[in-house]
């Protein structure tokens, strides 16, 4: 007993301020050939009457000893960090860190996503491998439709009713399908087309569609939102202007112009020195595609619109060459990084 009450002493005043003392102390207490192991095996030595009495004073011995152990490394880490944040000179520079930067293409995607989040629409999504319903047929693309050939689009060679999709109009008889209206969306996503690959065209390229469809939308409720959509993306003093087209899903429909923000309006290459650009193509939503999806027509109306995603980066950030948006070039991804 009075070895068991040297030893409390001894733990209870031990100081470690290093790690050669804070291991000394768990090698002489805690280890397995410590000084209290040595106590448990004298245990066989005790007459049978002192036995527990004598247990009891060893366990409290071994606790007292682990407790103490976590107090000193408590101790040694807080002593360990203030000598860390007394040593540090904070007039030292940083170490250089890269900074990446995100894809323009999602920049843009983000950018339009947020501008029409404040007039009601949600973000829809689907698959890029569509059928010839999604992608066609519910459309109102009629079955000689030269879209449907092979200069325009890539079918899948073992099904010819698969296909990866043209646009994202897709997505929109998807939601109509699923949705009653009112229904206010914004499809954004990867497109494909089989065209020349150039300076202003490319077999793989961004869509972003918006669809509206609601009892008493008129063709008004598509100016004012596109108006909306381009003042707020390229300024209060771009000029708009729509011009008569044709969509099979859509009727009537119009193609949407800007100034060319790149020359002023005063003519360039990118604008075809014509001092507008194409940005988009919209209409009112044609009575049978909403026929094709269980909506009637005679109670409900809607617009549509669908613009590329490449068209508006190149405008807003006046690139030239579409090819640069997937070549991955550092030298052109870099110069986002502050965006």
């Amino acid at each position: 007993m009075a070895d068991i009450n040297q030893l409390k002493q001894e733990i209870t005043s031990f100081k470690a301020q290093t790690q050669e003392q804070l291991e000394a102390f768990r090698i002489k207490y805690i280890s397995r050939k410590s000084v209290i192991g040595q106590l448990f095996g004298q245990m066989k030595d005790i007459p049978n009457e002192g036995k527990k009495a004598f247990g009891q004073q060893i366990n409290e011995l071994k606790n007292l000893a682990q407790e103490k152990f976590q107090e000193l490394i408590a101790q040694l880490d807080h002593q360990e960090t203030t000598q860390t944040a007394d040593s540090m000179d904070l007039t030292l520079p940083s170490a250089w860190a890269p900074i990446g930067s995100s894809h323009p293409i999602t920049l843009i995607r983000n950018e339009i996503i947020d501008i029409f989040a404040k007039i009601g629409f949600n973000v829809s999504e689907g698959p890029e491998i569509e059928d010839d319903w999604h992608n066609f047929t519910a459309l109102n693309f009629p079955p000689n439709h030269p879209a449907r050939e092979m200069q325009d689009t890539f079918f899948i060679e073992k099904d010819p009713d698969i296909a990866l999709r043209t646009h994202t109009s897709s997505v929109q008889i998807r939601v109509m399908e699923n949705e009653k209206p009112p229904i206010r969306t914004l499809s954004p996503g990867r497109v494909f087309r089989n065209e020349a690959i150039s300076a202003r065209a490319h077999c793989i390229f961004h869509q972003v569609e918006g669809l509206y469809v609601d009892t008493n939308v008129s063709f008004v409720d598509l100016k004012q939102t596109i108006y909306y959509f381009v003042k707020e993306m390229f300024g209060a003093d771009t000029k708009i202007r729509f011009r008569p087209s044709y969509f099979p899903f859509t009727e009537p429909s119009a193609e949407i112009d800007i100034s060319c923000n790149i020359c002023g309006g005063n003519g360039c290459n990118v604008c075809k020195y014509t001092g507008w650009v194409e940005i988009a193509g919209s209409g009112m939503v044609d009575p049978n595609v909403l026929k094709s999806v269980n909506i009637d027509p005679e109670k409900y109306t809607g617009f549509a619109f669908g613009m590329g995603m490449e068209r508006m980066a190149m405008l807003k950030w006046q690139i030239n060459d579409l090819r640069l948006f997937t070549e991955n070039d550092v030298r052109f991804l870099e110069q986002f990084k502050s965006l």
